[in-house]
């Protein structure tokens, strides 16, 4: 196994285990060191016979690969209301965030699926870094491993919302959705994969999801941000590829093959998407469509103009949405006093160093 440890199966620990010379059973005691315990290191694993622990960080040493894998906590911020931001380092010095957002009820972790992103919407901080890479399967997993670390608390949800575009990761997203379902006993329908949209990739997602995952339980949530293709354009400009009516078409479809509601997500900018009558075109646009939209305040962030809109401005939005028969809510805008908006707190660390 070249690959790290982190984000394997049982099975395949106790493969490994015995390729090691050792009895299966040391795989299964690797198994809750790892998802149980949250180990960061082969020595914290004091049930080993001291030896093969010895043995095995020589040849960590050796090769400069950490058998397990987990990521390097560099900073942390933790708003009012108990959100935390974590931001990790890889091993080939690269950074990500992840977010842990609780409620009385849950602890939802708030998961990146690329260092950076491509898609270069210019409301997002992330998009204006570009992208390094998509992210390994133990990269993925550990984000809601150090969450819990962090705050002490099992997660509950898992949304990927933070960083990059995970279908252009599609097989990471679904292996890492198998770990939390198999290895970390949550739910496949506590998991939600937000995308701004790629050609070709949701009748991929609807085929490999039953494959990987057996059947299709997770929710899919696309960003429109725009009840038309000149708007979306403006805002997300890899959307000229990707036709608005061609989105909308491939969302249907995929709801018919997986049974399953799709949510839209509507960034409201203040004076750009937020009036009455981009409300209505929106309306018109979903009819008859099996969805729910989730209406999301704008976040201000660095090198924009874009404004979040007032309180008043959202309500009304909605209210037209409601009218209209279109099952509508609004994101409770959480840790804005901690660089909430994703990619932020990447872009201050870095620029403070």
């Amino acid at each position: 196994m070249t690959s790290p440890l982190l984000g394997q199966s049982q099975a395949a620990l106790e493969a490994w285990a015995v390729a090691e010379g050792q009895p299966a059973f040391r795989g299964r005691q690797l198994h809750a060191w790892l998802y149980r315990r949250g180990a960061h290191d082969i020595a914290a694993i004091s049930d080993w016979p001291l030896s093969w622990r010895e043995g095995l960080r020589a040849r960590e040493a050796e090769t400069g690969q950490p058998l397990i894998g987990r990521l390097t906590e560099v900073h942390r911020r933790v708003a009012a209301d108990g959100t935390t931001k974590l931001l990790l380092a890889t091993r080939d010095g690269l950074q990500l965030e992840t977010v842990g957002i609780p409620s009385a009820d849950r602890l939802t972790v708030c998961v990146s699926s690329q260092v950076g992103c491509p898609m270069a919407c210019r409301f997002c901080a992330t998009g204006k870094e570009g992208l390094a890479r998509s992210l390994a399967l133990h990269e993925v997993v550990d984000q809601v491993l150090s969450v819990r670390e962090a705050m002490e608390r099992r997660p509950s949800h898992v949304v990927f919302m933070g960083m990059g575009e995970p279908l252009l990761n599609t097989e990471v997203v679904l292996e890492a959705m198998a770990v939390f379902c198999r290895d970390l006993e949550m739910a496949q329908r506590q998991i939600t994969v937000s995308t701004v949209g790629v050609s070709g990739a949701l009748p991929r997602l609807a085929e490999r999801a039953r494959q990987v995952l057996g059947r299709t339980q997770f929710t899919l949530a696309v960003s429109l941000h725009a009840p038309d293709q000149r708007l979306r354009e403006a805002l997300i400009p890899t959307a000229r590829g990707y036709p608005l009516e061609e989105l909308l078409e491939d969302c249907r479809d995929y709801a018919w093959e997986t049974s399953r509601r799709v949510s839209f997500e509507y960034i409201l900018l203040a004076g750009v998407n937020d009036a009455p009558a981009q409300a209505e075109a929106l309306a018109r646009l979903l009819r008859g469509f099996q969805s729910h939209v989730n209406l999301i305040p704008y976040n201000p962030i660095e090198e924009e103009e874009f404004e979040r809109p007032s309180p008043r401005a959202v309500n009304r939005f909605r209210q037209v949405l409601l009218e209209r028969s279109i099952a509508v809510s609004v994101r409770a805008s959480r840790g804005l006093d901690q660089d909430a908006a994703c990619g932020q707190l990447r872009r201050a660390f870095a620029g403070s160093r």
